[in-house]
C-alpha cells in the first residue's frame, strides 16, 4: 500500500506524467483522504527511513494533518501520531543529531503544522509536557550545555505557529473554538509561561554573538505572545537590557544593513509589547519601563535618521519603523487621557509625556517622505480631537497647537525636489495631492479647537507670501506662492459657509473679513503674472471659489478677466484646458456684470473657437488610466472647448447686453460654425469619417452655444428666469434648422443622433414654443431604424420636457406624431435581447415609455391618445399597459403599469360617485369605458399574483399589490354599485369564492380607506405563515374583523398544509397545539360567525384538528 500511495503521488505531481495516468492517480489520493485508515500510511511515508521525496513527504503529511483538524483521528490515534513524530524529530532536530541532510524548509513547515495541530487537540490533557519536550531540543539553557541551531529554530519556529493558531486577532473563530482557544492559553499561562519566557532570554544571551537569524525568530516570538501572556514574564531587566542593547547598538545605529534587521525586529517587538491591553496607570508605567523616549531619542539622533538625512543614504525604513512607534505610544497616551478622570495624578502623568513625545510626533511628521509623515498622522488626528474636548480646561494643550499647526502648513508646501508637470512625477504628483487633503482634515481640526490661530496663521503666511511677491518683483520660488495659494484656496472650508462672504454688503464672519482682504491682496499683487503654471492654476481656482467676492466688488472684474483670456491662450495644455473650465465657471458665476465686457471677450476668444475634429490614434494606448485632468486626446481637448462655447453663451445672453448686441454675437459665432457645417456635411454623406466626426463636433458646440445663452426652460414662471427675446429665439431657430439638415443627411450615424439629442435638448430652452413645428423631423431623425433602446428612453425622457413645457401648445402636434412615434417605441420593445445590457435597455424603455403615457395624463392631455386619428394605436397602448402589469420579473414595471392605468381610470371615469345609498350611474367621459375599466383593468389586479412565481412576500411584489389595490378602489370611485355587481356576479365568481367570500371583500372595498384597503388586499393574497398571519392578526383584532378572519384562514390554511389532517393515533408535532388553541379561542367567539373570508374552510380545519389532537 505505501510503494502504490508513494507512486500514485509521483504520478500526479510529475509534469511529464501521461493525463490519463494523472487523472487515476489524483482519483486514488482523493479516495485516500476519505479512507479512515489512509492517514497511517501517509504517516508511515512522511517518517520512514529511507526518506521518500519532497512532494511525497509534502503530500502525505498534508493528508495527516487534514485528517487530524477535521478531527478524525481518536485520542489513541493522536497519540501514535505524537510519537512517531516526535520520533523522528529527535532523530533529525536532537542535540547531536548525525543525520547529514537537513529536511527541507518546506516539510520543515508542514511538521510544524503537524505539532500545532497535535497541540490543539492533546495539550490540554494528554501532552502537557508539549513544550517541555520541544524546549529539551534547543538545548540552551544553563544546566544544557552545547548548542542546537535545528532544534532552537523548530522550537522559535513551534512557538510562533502555536499562537498564531489559537491566538490571532485576525483569524475569525466561532464560539467553540474561541472558548477551545482561551482554554489553552489559560493552560499555558498556568502551566508553561514562566519556562518559555526564561527560554527567551536563554536564547538571546546565548545566540546573541552566533546567529543573527535566531535572534529574530526570537523577537517574532516575544512580539506575538505578548499580546496575551502576563507582562511581568517578560518586562524583566534582563531581557529589556538585551531589546535594548540590539536597538543601540552601535551597528544598529551606524548601518543602514547588517544591524537592519534585528534592530527593526526589536522595534516592532517594543510596539506588540505596548499594544498590550493593561490599566492606564500601567500603560504609563510600561512607557517608562520600556524607557520609549530614551529609545526614540537615540534613534532620532543617530547618523541614519540625522546626519544623513538630507542624504541618499537616509534610513527610511528605520525612520518609519520609529515613526509607528511613536505614533502608538501617543495614541496610548490619548486613551489614557480620555479614559482617567480629570484630578486624577494619572492624568498629570499623562500630560507629561503628552509633552516629551509631541516634538518626536512633529519630527517625523515633518520628514519630506510621505510614508514617514503618514506614520504619524493618525496620532496627531486624534491628539487634535480630544485638544477640542478639553482645550479650553487646560491652557497647556492651547500652546502645543501654534506648532502643530506650523508643522501642518509647512508639510503643504512641495518639497525641493518636485518638478511640477513633469509627466514623469504624475504618480507622486498625486500622491502629494493625496496627502494634502489629509493635512486639510488636520488643519480644519485645528480650526476647530482654536479658530482665531488658525485665521491669524494663515492669513499671516497669505499677506506675507504676497507682499513677498510684490517687494521682489516676482523673484520668488514659486513653492512659496503655491504654498500660499493653496491655503487661501482651502480658507474657504471657514470663511465661505451657506451665508457666502457678504451679509447686507458687510462680511458674515472675522473669517470673511479676513479672505475678503487676502483677496484685495491677491489682485492687487497682481501674482497672476507670475509665469509658473501651478499659480497661475491656483489663481484661477480661487476667483472661481470666491467669485461672491467680485459680485460685490465689480470694479476689479475686468483685470480678472484679462488675466483669464491670457491663460485661454496659454502655451501649456494642462493650463490652457484647464483655464477654459474656469474661464466658463467664472463667467457664468458673474454673468449679471458681464454686459460691458462681452464683445471684448468674445471677440478676444475667436482664435480659439474654430473646432478641428481628430480621429483617434489607434497606435495610441488606450489602457491608460489618466484622469481627466490629465488627459491630453483630442476628444479631452475638444470637450474642454466645449466650455468656452457655454461661457460666450453666457456672456452674450445676459440681460445686461442689449438685445441687438446679442444677435450680433450670436451670429459672429454661429455663421462660421454653419459654413464648416456646410463644407463637411457632402464628404460625411461620402463616408468621410473625419467629416463625420467633424459634424458631430460642430452639432455639439452650437447645442453648448444654446445651453449657455439662457437658464430658461418651458413653462418657468419664475420671474427671475425669463424667454430669449424674438430675435434670439430666431438665430438659434436657425440653428436648429441646420442641425436638423445634418441629421437627416446622417441620421444613421449614432454618433450624429447623440450629438443631434444633446443639442435638441439645449435648444429648447432658446426656441421655446418655435421647437414644436421642427418635431416631427427631431422625431423622425433620432429615431431611425438604427436606434437603440437606450436611445429610444432617452428621447423619451426629453419629450417629457417637451410636453411638460408646451403643455397648452402642443395638443396638435402631438396629435400628428404620437401613432407614428409610439409604433417606433413599440418596435424596440418587441426587439429580441442578448445579453444583459439589452435586457437593462428594455428595461428603462418600458419605464420611460410608460412614463411618457403618465406625463400626457397627468397634464390633461389624455384625449390626444383616444383621437380619431390615434384610436388605432390605442388598443395597442393598451394592450402593452396589460402586458407590462403582468411582468412578475419586473416589479417597478408592473408598479408603473398599475400608476398609468390608475390614472386613466381618474382622467376618464367621470366624477367620483357619492356614497349616498342610492344606486347612481357612471358618468364617464369616454363613452363606454365604465365598461372598458371593469372588463379590462380590473381582472389585472388577479393577474399578476396568480401567476406560481410571483412572490408575495418580496417588498416591491408587495408594492404592486398596492398599486392593484388603489386600481381596484379608483374603479369603485368612478363606477359605484356597478362595479360591486360585476365583482360578485363575474370577476370573484370566476375565481371560485363562495358568498361569504365575495361579501367580505366587497364590504372592504366599499368601507375602508385606501391605505386599510391596500392592507387587506396584500394580506388576502398572500401564502405566508401562520406566524405572519398571527402578526398581522394581533394588530387587526378588535379593530377589524374581515383582516382578522382572512388571517385566521391563514392560520388554518398553514395547519392543514403543513400538518395534515391528524387522523386517530396520529400525534400533533409539538409547539402546534399553542396556535389551534388560539384559533379555537377565536373560533368560541362570536367573531367567527361575522368572519366570512374562509369561514366555513377555517370551522371545518379547525375544528378536526381538535378533535383529533391528543
Amino acid at each position: 500500500m505505501d510503494a502504490q500511495v508513494e507512486n500514485a503521488i509521483e504520478i500526479a505531481w510529475n509534469p511529464q506524467s501521461d493525463q490519463n495516468l494523472k487523472s487515476q492517480a489524483f482519483e486514488f489520493l482523493n479516495q485516500l483522504r476519505s479512507e479512515p485508515q489512509g492517514w497511517q500510511v501517509c504517516l508511515a511515508l512522511a517518517t520512514r527511513e529511507p526518506r521518500a521525496s519532497e512532494v511525497v513527504r509534502h503530500v502525505a503529511l498534508e493528508v495527516v494533518n487534514n485528517t487530524i483538524q477535521g478531527r478524525q483521528i481518536d485520542e489513541q490515534g493522536l497519540l501514535f501520531v505524537r510519537n512517531r513524530l516526535m520520533n523522528h524529530i529527535r532523530s533529525y532536530y536532537g542535540d547531536g543529531n548525525s543525520v547529514p541532510q537537513q529536511d527541507p524548509v518546506t516539510i520543515q513547515n508542514k511538521i510544524i503544522q503537524t505539532i500545532t495541530y497535535l497541540f490543539v487537540a492533546l495539550y490540554a490533557n494528554q501532552w502537557q509536557n508539549f513544550f517541555v519536550d520541544f524546549l529539551a531540543l534547543a538545548s540552551t539553557s544553563s544546566t544544557s550545555g552545547g548548542e542546537n541551531y535545528l532544534g532552537t529554530t523548530l522550537y522559535l519556529k513551534i512557538l510562533i505557529s502555536v499562537h498564531d493558531e489559537i491566538a490571532d486577532t485576525i483569524v475569525r473563530r466561532s464560539p467553540e473554538e474561541q472558548q477551545r482557544d482561551n482554554d489553552l492559553k489559560d493552560a499555558v499561562r498556568e502551566r508553561d509561561a514562566q519556562k518559555i519566557a526564561q527560554s527567551w532570554q536563554d536564547i538571546l544571551l546565548y545566540w546573541k554573538t552566533r546567529d543573527k537569524r535566531i535572534i529574530d525568530q526570537c523577537l517574532s516570538a516575544i512580539g506575538r505572545w505578548a499580546s496575551w501572556t502576563d507582562l511581568s514574564l517578560i518586562v524583566k531587566d534582563t531581557l529589556l537590557s538585551l531589546l535594548f542593547e540590539l536597538v543601540s547598538s552601535p551597528e544598529a545605529m551606524t548601518q543602514k544593513e547588517g544591524g537592519n534587521n534585528l534592530r527593526d525586529a526589536s522595534l516592532n517587538t517594543f510596539m506588540e509589547i505596548l499594544a498590550k491591553k493593561t490599566k492606564a496607570n500601567d500603560k504609563l508605567d510600561l512607557i517608562e519601563i520600556l524607557r520609549v523616549k530614551d529609545v526614540v531619542s537615540q534613534l532620532i539622533t543617530s547618523p541614519l535618521l540625522h546626519e544623513l538625512r538630507p542624504t541618499s543614504n537616509y534610513d527610511t525604513d528605520l525612520a518609519e519603523t520609529v515613526a509607528k512607534l511613536v505614533n502608538n505610544t501617543v495614541f496610548d497616551i490619548i486613551n489614557v487621557l480620555e479614559t482617567a478622570p480629570a484630578e486624577d495624578s494619572v492624568v498629570l502623568k499623562a500630560n507629561i509625556q503628552l509633552k516629551e513625545f509631541l516634538p518626536f510626533v512633529l519630527r517625523f511628521f515633518a520628514d519630506e517622505y510621505d510614508e514617514i509623515c503618514s506614520s504619524v498622522i493618525p496620532c496627531l488626528t486624534d491628539l487634535l480631537t480630544y485638544f477640542r474636548k478639553k482645550v479650553r480646561a487646560d491652557p497647556d494643550y492651547a500652546s502645543m497647537l501654534p506648532p502643530i499647526l506650523q508643522a501642518i502648513v509647512a508639510k503643504m508646501r512641495y518639497d525641493e525636489t518636485s518638478a511640477w508637470g513633469n509627466e514623469d512625477a504624475q504618480t507622486d504628483e498625486a500622491e502629494f495631492q493625496d496627502l494634502r487633503k489629509r493635512l486639510q482634515v488636520l488643519q480644519q481640526a485645528v480650526a476647530a479647537v482654536d479658530e482665531q490661530l488658525y485665521i491669524d496663521t494663515i492669513s499671516g503666511i497669505v499677506g506675507a507670501s504676497l507682499e513677498n511677491f510684490q517687494r521682489q518683483r516676482g523673484q520668488v520660488d514659486w513653492r512659496d506662492i503655491d504654498l500660499a495659494m493653496h491655503e487661501m484656496f482651502l480658507f474657504a472650508e471657514l470663511a465661505v459657509k451657506s451665508a457666502g462672504l457678504f451679509s447686507k454688503t458687510k462680511p458674515v464672519s472675522p473669517a470673511a473679513e479676513r479672505l475678503i482682504a487676502m483677496m484685495f491682496k491677491l489682485v492687487e499683487s497682481d501674482v497672476a503674472s507670475f509665469s509658473h503654471p501651478a499659480i497661475q492654476l491656483q489663481y484661477m481656482e480661487i476667483c472661481v471659489r470666491y467669485s461672491t467676492f467680485f459680485e460685490a466688488n465689480p470694479h476689479l472684474i475686468p483685470r480678472v478677466l484679462e488675466n483669464f483670456v491670457r491663460f485661454v491662450h496659454h502655451n501649456h495644455v494642462k493650463v490652457k484646458t484647464r483655464s477654459w473650465y474656469l474661464f466658463h465657471r467664472f463667467i457664468k458665476s458673474l454673468r449679471q456684470q458681464m454686459g460691458d465686457v462681452a464683445q471684448n471677450i468674445t471677440q478676444a476668444l475667436g482664435d480659439l473657437l474654430p473646432i478641428k475634429a481628430e480621429l483617434p490614434d489607434d497606435t495610441s494606448d488606450n489602457d491608460d488610466m489618466s484622469s481627466d485632468e490629465n488627459d491630453r486626446s483630442a476628444d479631452a481637448t475638444f470637450t474642454s472647448q466645449l466650455y468656452l462655447y457655454e461661457a460666450i453663451g453666457c456672456m452674450c445672453g445676459s440681460p445686461a447686453v442689449p438685445v441687438a448686441n446679442q444677435v450680433i454675437f450670436i451670429q459672429s459665432v454661429i455663421n462660421p460654425l454653419f459654413a464648416d457645417l456646410e463644407t463637411h456635411l457632402g464628404p460625411a454623406r461620402a463616408g468621410d469619417e473625419r467629416s463625420a466626426l467633424q459634424v458631430h463636433h460642430l452639432i455639439m458646440a452650437l447645442g453648448t452655444l444654446a445651453r449657455g445663452f439662457s437658464d430658461w426652460t418651458p413653462a418657468n414662471t419664475s420671474p427671475s428666469s425669463k424667454p430669449p427675446a424674438e430675435a434670439v429665439s430666431e438665430e438659434f431657430a436657425r440653428t436648429a434648422e441646420a442641425i436638423l439638415v445634418a441629421l437627416e443627411s446622417l441620421k444613421s450615424s449614432v454618433e450624429i443622433r447623440t450629438a443631434a439629442r444633446f443639442a435638441f435638448s439645449r435648444l429648447i430652452g432658446v426656441l421655446g414654443n418655435r421647437v414644436l413645428p421642427q418635431l416631427i423631423r427631431w422625431i423622425d431623425g433620432l429615431l431611425s431604424r438604427t436606434s437603440s433602446k437606450d436611445e429610444m428612453a432617452l428621447f423619451l425622457r426629453l419629450l417629457d420636457q417637451v410636453v411638460y413645457g408646451f403643455k397648452t401648445e402642443i395638443f396638435d402636434i402631438l396629435n400628428t406624431i404620437l401613432t407614428p412615434f409610439l409604433q417606433r417605441v413599440f418596435s424596440g420593445i418587441a426587439e429580441p435581447i442578448s445579453g444583459t445590457d439589452d435586457e437593462i435597455q428594455l428595461s428603462e424603455l418600458k419605464l420611460q415609455y410608460l412614463g411618457f403615457l403618465m406625463v400626457i395624463l397627468n397634464n390633461d392631455l389624455g384625449s390626444v391618445l383616444v383621437s380619431n386619428v390615434n384610436q388605432p394605436a390605442f388598443e395597442t397602448v393598451i394592450s402593452t399597459i396589460e402586458h407590462f402589469a403582468k411582468d412578475v420579473t419586473d416589479f417597478p414595471t408592473a408598479k408603473l403599469a398599475f400608476s398609468v392605468l390608475t390614472r386613466m381610470v381618474n382622467s376618464w371615469g367621470g366624477p367620483d360617485l357619492q356614497n349616498t345609498g342610492v344606486v347612481q350611474a357612471a358618468q364617464p367621459s369616454l363613452p363606454g369605458f365604465d365598461r372598458f375599466m371593469m372588463e379590462r383593468f380590473s381582472p389585472l389586479c388577479w393577474a399578476l399574483p396568480s401567476i406560481p412565481a410571483f412572490n408575495p412576500k418580496d417588498a416591491q411584489g408587495r408594492q404592486v399589490l398596492g398599486e392593484a389595490a388603489g386600481l381596484q378602489r379608483a374603479i369603485y370611485a368612478k363606477t359605484g354599485q356597478e362595479y360591486l355587481t360585476w365583482l360578485r356576479e363575474v370577476e370573484l365568481r370566476r375565481m371560485g369564492m363562495n358568498d361569504a367570500t365575495v361579501d367580505e371583500y366587497l364590504h372592504a372595498l366599499c368601507t375602508f380607506d385606501a391605505k386599510r384597503f391596500r392592507q387587506f388586499f396584500q394580506v388576502s393574497l398572500r401564502t405566508g405563515t401562520a406566524q405572519q398571519s398571527m402578526t398581522v392578526m394581533s394588530e387587526w383584532r378588535g379593530e377589524d374583523t374581515c383582516i382578522t378572519g382572512r388571517c385566521i384562514a391563514g392560520v388554518g390554511r398553514y395547519l392543514w398544509l403543513r400538518m395534515g389532517p391528524f387522523g386517530p393515533g396520529r400525534v400533533m408535532p409539538h409547539g402546534a397545539s399553542g396556535v389551534v388553541k388560539r384559533a379555537a379561542f377565536l373560533q368560541k367567539a362570536a367573531l367567527i360567525r361575522q368572519l366570512s373570508f374562509g369561514a366555513g374552510i377555517i370551522l371545518q380545519k379547525v375544528h378536526r384538528l381538535l378533535r383529533d389532537a391528543p
